[in-house]
């Protein structure tokens, strides 16, 4: 008898093997986003830690935007491929677009209210000019009239005293007082 013939295996495939400039580039962005995230650990360590609102406002918005702009940085450098890069660049233009405006706000609201601890401020440019241009919750705007009481409400009568009406309890095209009540199939 004879030895059995193995069958012929065709050689091992490698992977394509990367160039140096993809491997430069994996490195780069495998370090923007190790940095991103260790400054996004440290912008929340500071909303943790700091004493007032206008210093978490501080950490909240520097070291977390520029945190996220590496992040997005380096899976940009990852990714590589068009759509996801302009998906990366609209996430960082919507971070740069809103954080100074959420900033701004929240540091307004907080010197108006009591969120700033004065004794923290070097220099308080807001304490000597009334926020004029927009009355608190409380306050009616300057041109407009002090709101009315309402009206108490009767239970089934409309505003003249009169019973009845479609959608008012009494009865209603059909005569079983179920006008306006009914769904989307005609069914009570």
């Amino acid at each position: 008898m004879s030895a059995p013939v193995p069958f012929p295996m065709a050689p091992p495939v490698s992977p394509p093997s990367e160039s140096g400039l993809e491997v430069a580039l994996d490195a780069v962005g495998t370090v923007a986003i190790v940095l991103g995230v260790l400054l996004t650990l440290v912008a929340s360590v500071g909303l943790l830690s700091l004493p007032d609102v206008l210093s978490r406002m501080h950490a909240a918005t520097k070291p977390q935007v520029v945190g996220l702009l590496l992040v997005v940085l380096g899976g940009a450098l990852h990714l590589r491929t068009s759509v996801d890069v302009w998906m990366l660049v609209l996430v960082g233009a919507f971070q740069l677009v809103t954080a100074p405006v959420t900033a701004h706000v929240v540091g307004r609201l907080a010197h108006r209210g009591d969120g700033v601890r004065r004794d923290l401020l070097h220099v308080d440019e807001l304490a000597d000019r009334p926020d004029t241009t927009d009355p608190g919750p409380d306050e009616p705007e300057a041109d407009e009239p002090e709101p009315e009481e309402p009206e108490p409400a009767t239970r089934g009568r409309g505003r003249d005293g009169g019973g009845g009406g479609v959608g008012a309890g009494g009865g209603g095209p059909d005569g079983d007082g179920t006008a306006g009540r009914r769904g989307r199939d005609g069914a009570p």
